[in-house]
């Protein structure tokens, strides 16, 4: 298994310990038993995704080349699913690579529609990819600088790779194996000195980056993902608890509470999503299908509430595959304003 793999490689490897620092950024406080942070429930941030956008148009062009009117189109969506915050997800629009005349427009759109842009999230663009893993690093790099010059205080990376032509196939495609970090000691000292190197841009420019839990790779299991985030000992970098991406594996998985008791106090800026997740112990079949956050099978009011006593204090990012996806996100940020609007934070 995958994470017998990476515990081997944590037994050969020794990596030089970064020197520990305060908390990135302290905004958070208890008292009494109630966690007071700067955002009240109606003013947290949660972000609508860009997934239900494809980043690809009928006629062939990407979004990347489309121009503001595309962009527009698809933001004032967002806005009329009552978002006021977005974040361009990057395998709908690359908002690092356009030039500083199309940022300008970008923003400027998102301006007037009262869209803000609490964080940047990549997608398959590994810095430990065996072909663009460089490339992918000059990528990143250039992300922070962007989120910088636009006020953006949370970016989200991901060691895992593209899809493969079979999940391309599939009606949905976590239901075939997908590109796996290497159980090479090389490959994963790479990725926490490349993280490293991120980290410190990041720290610089006063941004927290948030590494996503994804099966298969160097933070695809809870113990796997804590393992990591203590060899890279780094108080830029933080975990994006996206546990959705394990929950809906065909095949055993911790269990959810399990994952977020064991990765909460690393927890950052958070892509929330659920699925119903149905097994079979006699045939050891397992099913899983998209779900709305209140109805699957992750309690979401007791995952958030127990990051909350840990201090947690980022943005949320709401995501949905198949369906109406946006308006299910619309629906499941407000089923995290109901949660936050509880007594575990003092409200407004």
């Amino acid at each position: 298994m995958l994470a017998n793999h990476h515990g081997a490689i944590r037994e050969r490897v020794r990596l030089a310990p970064v020197c520990r620092a305060a908390d990135f950024v302290q905004r958070s406080s208890r008292e009494e038993g109630t966690v007071t942070t700067r955002w009240t429930a109606r003013t947290w941030p949660i972000a609508a995704a860009m997934i239900p956008f494809p980043g690809k148009l009928p006629d062939g062009r990407l979004v990347q080349d489309a121009g503001p009117d595309i962009w527009a189109r698809d933001l004032t969506d967002v806005a009329d699913a009552g978002f006021d915050a977005v974040d361009p997800t990057d395998s709908w629009l690359r908002v690092a690579d356009l030039d500083s005349g199309q940022r300008a427009e970008f923003v400027a759109i998102c301006k007037d529609l009262g869209l803000s842009i609490p964080a940047i999230s990549t997608s398959r663009r590994s810095v430990i990819d065996p072909e663009h893993g460089d490339e992918y690093l000059a990528y990143s790099h250039r992300v922070l600088d962007t989120a910088a010059e636009l006020g953006v205080g949370y970016v989200s990376f991901g060691f895992f790779g593209p899809l493969t032509p079979q999940q391309q196939k599939m009606l949905w495609f976590w239901t075939a194996d997908g590109v796996k970090n290497p159980s090479d000691p090389a490959i994963y000292t790479l990725a926490i000195m490349r993280m490293r190197e991120l980290g410190d841009h990041a720290q610089r420019l006063g941004i927290q980056i948030s590494l996503e839990m994804y099966e298969d790779t160097y933070i695809g299991t809870a113990r796997d993902a804590v393992q990591f985030m203590q060899d890279l000992d780094h108080p830029a970098v933080k975990l994006n608890l996206d546990i959705g991406n394990l929950i809906r594996l065909h095949r055993p998985v911790e269990h959810w509470a399990e994952m977020i008791d064991l990765c909460a106090p690393y927890a950052g800026y958070w892509h929330v999503k659920n699925y119903y997740r149905i097994e079979e112990p006699a045939t050891g079949q397992v099913m899983t299908h998209p779900a709305p956050l209140l109805g699957g099978t992750i309690n979401y009011r007791a995952a958030i509430r127990r990051v909350l006593e840990l201090g947690f204090d980022s943005p949320f990012l709401v995501e949905h595959y198949g369906g109406d996806g946006l308006n299910i996100c619309a629906q499941n940020r407000d089923y995290i304003r109901t949660i936050l609007a509880g007594r575990t934070i003092q409200n407004d």
